[in-house]
């Protein structure tokens, strides 16, 4: 989702910005653990790293081999060709000290070519949003929203997509599309902008879930203030790249009303981690125009005894389901700081107190009034 078409009207502190704080924030959910938060680091504004700007960080993986992140980016080919970056990052138990762009890798078409931008072939153009590094296979997977833009003037329909890809950005192979997700002119099947937003292995790469960001038409209206919303979550053999199951996913309300009321808001999952073979962290992401902050919710979702509505179109005419079960494990607002658009999280290293550290990244839309943020954790069991 690009917050920056939202007419965002607050300003931000720019610059660099580094902290630490004994802070625990959320409680022990379903033997996950608290979270204790370290710090924050903020990548300056459009930081040029080889002939880029680096912005738009959208998903965020770590490589506990090489020690390295995946940053893939959401500029749709207009500043530079879709890309994804790797970085280092630099922290401990104590403080979060810096983040190191290492290298950027272009992404391709199954042509070999860069994917153009909307001038050039809107139909061709990507909307990156998440990606995984599968080290059983070496190679990485990436999620795209496509598109979707339908009035009197022009009609462009491109169906979201999940790709495996090399690590020097090289097409793999593509996975199946269920054909309730491809775009339609008609207001049937995803909406524009709230599709493929999260994607994450299971341990043992065996499935692969994908979480759409917002309801298909078909599931009902999207969230409101005072009113949740359906989505769903897909599961893909790995192996075979076919879709075995899908799930229903209650959204929470959207945070505040818009300030005009009409303008806009909205409330998605913006990313998802996999924790077991059916439990994920899910994070929710709410922003209303007019409210300076994102609503930042991270729930630990569990599908053990959710229904498999593959079979089910509508969420609305056919009501006889059971959806995932989720707990909150942390609200950002419990930071007491400023928080921007975050849509991605990954496991780090052990930290040298020989806790895990967990590591969201937030999307500044290539904005100079948003924030490329890192928010580090610290997981106490």
């Amino acid at each position: 989702m690009k917050k920056h078409l939202l007419l965002l009207i607050f300003p931000i502190l720019a610059g660099l910005f580094s902290c630490s704080s004994s802070r625990k924030a959320g409680t022990a959910a379903n033997g996950f653990g608290q979270l204790k938060f370290i710090g924050e680091y903020i990548v300056p504004y459009n930081l040029p790293f080889n002939g880029t700007a680096t912005g738009g960080l959208s998903g965020i993986d770590y490589d506990a081999t090489t020690g390295q992140y995946y940053l893939i980016c959401d500029d749709r080919s207009a500043l530079n060709p879709a890309r994804f970056y790797t970085a280092r990052l630099y922290f401990s138990d104590k403080s979060f000290d810096s983040v190191k762009f290492t290298a950027v890798t272009t992404l391709l078409q199954a042509n070999g070519q860069p994917y153009p931008d909307t001038k050039t072939n809107p139909g061709l153009t990507p909307d990156p949003e998440a990606m995984r590094y599968n080290a059983q296979k070496q190679l990485l997977v990436w999620s795209s929203e496509g598109e979707r833009i339908v009035n009197e003037k022009d009609t462009v329909l491109t169906n979201p997509g999940i790709y495996e890809i090399s690590r020097n950005g090289q097409y793999i192979d593509s996975f199946t599309l269920p054909s309730q997700f491809r775009m339609q002119a008609t207001e049937n099947g995803p909406r524009r902008n709230g599709v493929f937003e999260g994607v994450g292995f299971t341990p043992g790469y065996k499935h692969l879930y994908v979480s759409l960001e917002e309801p298909r038409y078909e599931d009902g209206p999207r969230a409101e203030p005072g009113q949740g919303a359906y989505t769903r979550i897909l599961k893909f053999d790995n192996n075979t790249r076919q879709p075995v199951a899908q799930y229903a996913y209650k959204l929470e309300p959207v945070a505040y009303p818009a300030i005009p009321a009409n303008a806009f808001k909205v409330n998605g999952i913006s990313d998802i981690m996999v924790l077991e073979d059916e439990k994920l962290l899910t994070i929710e992401r709410s922003f209303s125009s007019g409210v300076k902050d994102c609503t930042i919710k991270v729930f630990i979702t569990d599908l053990h005894n959710a229904t498999d509505i593959s079979n089910i179109n509508s969420l609305q005419t056919n009501t006889r389901f059971k959806p995932a079960a989720k707990t909150l494990l942390l609200d950002f607002v419990s930071l007491g700081k400023y928080i921007d658009n975050i849509e991605g999280v990954t496991f780090g290293p052990i930290l040298p107190d020989g806790h895990r550290s967990l590591v969201f990244v937030a999307d500044n839309n290539f904005s100079e009034k948003e924030e490329n943020q890192f928010f580090l954790f610290e997981i106490i069991p």
